[in-house]
This record gives structure tokens, C-alpha cells and sequence, in this order.
């Protein structure tokens, strides 16, 4: 009998997509970008990944946690409500050097012009 299991290492792979949204599209003029980061990354391995991942030269970064909303649950018909919480975001605003620029909302142009 083969053993068909592999012993190959796990790549982590963080790959960061920046957000579009309005208030991103406006914060993209003065060259800053937000990204959605995982909780336990610090400034500096975040302005690495983007460095790396988009070729740019990061100037400064800004990270904010948003704490998750409480959400009411009920366990059936005549149970109590419960309240829960939802998971809490980091986010990271990434500023580039002048000049610098990352094609967000022009690709996504293109993908709903196709």
C-alpha cells in the first residue's frame, strides 16, 4: 500500500489587494492606498509586502482596527436572544513616494467593461 500523503511545506502567501471604494478612490489622489491586513502584521511587514508585491516605494503607513459590530441571534422560536460579536479589521493606509502610483480602479474598469 503507497502512502499518498505529501510532505510539502505550507506557503503562506498574503496577498494584498488594495480596497475600492469611494473614500479609497478619493485618498488615491493624494497617493495613499488602504489594504485590508491581518491582524498580527506590523507597519513594517506590511510596507514590505506592498513593496514587493507592486514595485513602489512606501513613504509612510497609517494601520486602524475596526472593532466588530454586535449582531442579536436566537437559538429558536422561544429561545433568548443572544448578542454576539463579529470579527474585528485591520486596515492599512500605505502612503507612496510621489510619483508611485498602484492601477486600481482602472483595472477594475476594464474587468467591467469586458
Amino acid at each position: 500500500m503507497a502512502d499518498t500523503k505529501k510532505n510539502t511545506a505550507e506557503v503562506k502567501l498574503n496577498l494584498l489587494e488594495p480596497r475600492a471604494t469611494e473614500k479609497t478612490y478619493a485618498e488615491s489622489f493624494k497617493r495613499t492606498y488602504v489594504f485590508p491586513v491581518k491582524k498580527n502584521m506590523g507597519k513594517l511587514e506590511i510596507a514590505k509586502q506592498v513593496e514587493k508585491e507592486f514595485n513602489v516605494t512606501v513613504t509612510s503607513v497609517r494601520t486602524l482596527i475596526r472593532n466588530g459590530k454586535k449582531t442579536k441571534y436566537s437559538k429558536g422560536k422561544h429561545q433568548y436572544p443572544g448578542i454576539t460579536h463579529r470579527q474585528d479589521k485591520k486596515f492599512a493606509y500605505v502612503t507612496l513616494k510621489e510619483g508611485d502610483s498602484i492601477k486600481v480602479f482602472e483595472e477594475q474598469n476594464e474587468k467591467e467593461k469586458k
